[in-house]
C-alpha cells in the first residue's frame, strides 16, 4: 500500500475555486490509479475522479466534469484536483485513494488506499 496525505481543502463562495493535493509515499505507484472520492454529511462516499498514473487517462463524475480536473506530478509524487465554479453541492470531505489494479474504477471498495481526507464547504 501506499501512504496518502490531502491538502488544500477550505471554505470558499460558491463560483469560487480550490486546490487539492495528494502527496504520494510508500512505495513506486506504477500500475496504480489515483483518484479523488468525496463524501457529504449523511451522503455516501462518491467518486469525483481519477487518473491514471502512467497512462495519464482520467475518468470524471458527471456532476464535475468540466469544472474539476485531475492531474498528476511525477517528479513531486502528487496528484491534484484543480476544482473550479464550485457549488454548494460540492461541500464535502474529499479523500485521496489509490488501486493497484490500473483500471479507473469508481466504486470505493475497490481502492485499497485511503487518505485521511480534507474538508471543502462551499456558501451560498
Amino acid at each position: 500500500q501506499v501512504q496518502l496525505v490531502e491538502s488544500g481543502g477550505g471554505a470558499v463562495q460558491a463560483g469560487g475555486s480550490l486546490r487539492l493535493s495528494c502527496a504520494a509515499s510508500g512505495r513506486t505507484l506504477n500500475p496504480y490509479v489515483m483518484a479523488w472520492f468525496r463524501q457529504a454529511p449523511g451522503k455516501e462516499r462518491e467518486f469525483v475522479a481519477g487518473i491514471g498514473w502512467v497512462s495519464g487517462a482520467t475518468r470524471y463524475a458527471e456532476s464535475v466534469e468540466g469544472r474539476f480536473t485531475i492531474s498528476r506530478d511525477y517528479v513531486k509524487n502528487t496528484v491534484s484536483l484543480q476544482m473550479n465554479d464550485l457549488r454548494p453541492e460540492d461541500t464535502a470531505a474529499y479523500y485521496c485513494a489509490a488501486n493497484d489494479d490500473g483500471f479507473l474504477r469508481t466504486n470505493e471498495w475497490q481502492y485499497q488506499s485511503w487518505g485521511q481526507g480534507t474538508q471543502v464547504a462551499v456558501s451560498s
